[in-house]
Parts: structure tokens; C-alpha cells; sequence
């Protein structure tokens, strides 16, 4: 990694040969995405990208879980972190302009980029993954689970569709993706694996070890060949709609933030905020 990648919310290391491992590194606030935090993901995603010595990423997590979502108390803005990357701007403009331009970076644009990103990027997860959490899950190709671990998005509790990156039908198949987002119930590692969303479960103590080894067995693989497959894999989503449909709940989502703002005098977040926080970390 440059030196002039250097990270306050992230942690990067080496575990083995061409395997780069980004985790997560805001414990205490239970890897709550700030704005800084995705800043710094998606330039350590990128340097990997460019540095011939990675094949593969892993993306694991410190502490009890992977990430609870965004954080909703962070007051950073665009352009504090470095230069924005997507080129949308109207970043603070009034309105439900600028707040959506704002998701358009950081949240559906860093997404999409990174799904898109040529080499393999592994998500290794534990704990509860909560709306955004999947968010740094989903883009990725390859997803490990511990047995521990639970998927969920409970923003209906906000009067929006669901996260910003609206993938579930893929994730999970239609009917479960709508029981998920009615309900905001969590699904366990198990039924992911069986969903197909998730591609092995294992024991918590096993987790790191298991992810490093299917990392090191697919650096194995030539980089242009992992390349081409991920490409490959990827475009036959794109011409199942993916992208398309994807702008098309993105759009609802604003539609939703926009009404909530209409009923609770300016907020996108509902007055009972912390309640709908308790019942998600309570699942």
C-alpha cells in the first residue's frame, strides 16, 4: 500500500502471499460506516486494485460485528476525505438534491464501483450485518460467514424501500427479499448459504482461517482468467436488469426520504429512532 494511503478507520495487512485483508477497524462503534470510513475503503480497494502484488482483497471486521449500517450521527461532509470519486456533485445543495447526491456517492456509486472492481474481493463476516452493513457485503463475489452472523435491513422503519444498493431479489429470491424488508427479521448464515447468498458457513474461531485459505486458493488462479470470470459472472447480471433496477429503487428510496421529510418536520430519520436501533441490534 502507498504510503499516502494511510487510515484511522480501516486497518490494512498482508496475511499471505498477493492477499490483501482490509478490516473494518471502528470497534466501538460497532463498525458504524462514517463518511471517512467509506473514503478510506474505497481508496484501499482501489490501491489493491493497482498494485500487481494483490490478487485477491478479503474485507473482515474487528470486534463483535461486522458493521451495524451507517452512522446516522456522522456530520462529515463530501470533499473532507479527499476528492469526491463518482463526479455527481450538488453535494450541499438544499433539498432533497443534495441529499441525494450525497447517496449517490458514497453509498449506490461506492457499490457499484466496487462490484465492478477487476480482481476477486472476499467479504469475511461475523456478528450482524445491518442495512448498510450489507452494503459493504454485497458488491463483493465471495461471501464466508460464521455461524454467528445475521443479515438483515430494517430501514422500512424510515418509509424508504430498503438500503441504498437494492439487490435483494438477487441476494436472496423474490419472495424473501420482500418477507426481509416487511418484516426487518434477520436472516441467519445458514439460511443465506442456503438462499445462495452466502458460500460457506463455518465456526467463529475458524472464520479468519477459513477466508484466508479460499483466498490463497484463488490467487492461485492467473489474473486474467479471474478477471475475465468475474467479468463474465457480473455481465450476466447486468443483462438479467440489474443496474437498471438498481436505479429504479434508488429513485423510490429518495421518494421515500423525500415523504419522511414532509411528515417529520425536516428528518429523514423517524422520531423513534432509537428504538428501531435497539430492535435491530436486539435480533
Amino acid at each position: 500500500m502507498s504510503d499516502a494511503n494511510v487510515f484511522t478507520e480501516i486497518r490494512c495487512e498482508n496475511p499471505a502471499e498477493h492477499v490483501l485483508r482490509i478490516m473494518l477497524s471502528r470497534e466501538k462503534q460497532r463498525n458504524a460506516q462514517s463518511k471517512k470510513m467509506l473514503y478510506e475503503i474505497d481508496r484501499a480497494l482501489n490501491a489493491a486494485m493497482h498494485d500487481e502484488e494483490v490478487k485477491v482483497v478479503i474485507v473482515g471486521a474487528d470486534g463483535p460485528h461486522f458493521s451495524s449500517g451507517h452512522d446516522l450521527r456522522d456530520s462529515g461532509k463530501i470533499g473532507e476525505f479527499g476528492d469526491p470519486v463518482m463526479g455527481v456533485g450538488g453535494y450541499e445543495r438544499g433539498g432533497q438534491e443534495g441529499h441525494m447526491a450525497q447517496e449517490q456517492e458514497i453509498y449506490l456509486g461506492f457499490c457499484w464501483r466496487w462490484r465492478n472492481m477487476p480482481k476477486p474481493i472476499i467479504a469475511q463476516v461475523h456478528g450482524k450485518a445491518i442495512a448498510g452493513g450489507l452494503m459493504l457485503i454485497w458488491p463483493f463475489d465471495l461471501i464466508i460467514a460464521s455461524e454467528d452472523a445475521q443479515f438483515s435491513d430494517p430501514v422500512l422503519a424510515f418509509g424508504v424501500n430498503g438500503h441504498e444498493y437494492f439487490v435483494h431479489a438477487w441476494e436472496v429470491g423474490p419472495r424473501k427479499a420482500k418477507e426481509m424488508l416487511f418484516t426487518g427479521d434477520a436472516i441467519s448464515a445458514q439460511e443465506g448459504k442456503e438462499l445462495g447468498m452466502v458460500n460457506h458457513v463455518v465456526p467463529r474461531d475458524q472464520l479468519t482461517e477459513f477466508t484466508l485459505e479460499m483466498a490463497k486458493k484463488v490467487a492461485r488462479q492467473p489474473s486474467m482468467g479471474l478477471k475475465l470470470a468475474k467479468m463474465a459472472v457480473n455481465q450476466s447480471l447486468d443483462a438479467q436488469g440489474m443496474y437498471n433496477a438498481i436505479q429504479s429503487a434508488f429513485g423510490l428510496h429518495h421518494l421515500g426520504h423525500a415523504n419522511a421529510r414532509l411528515m417529520n418536520q425536516g428528518r429523514a430519520a423517524p422520531p423513534d429512532i432509537d428504538r428501531i436501533r435497539r430492535e435491530a441490534k436486539e435480533q
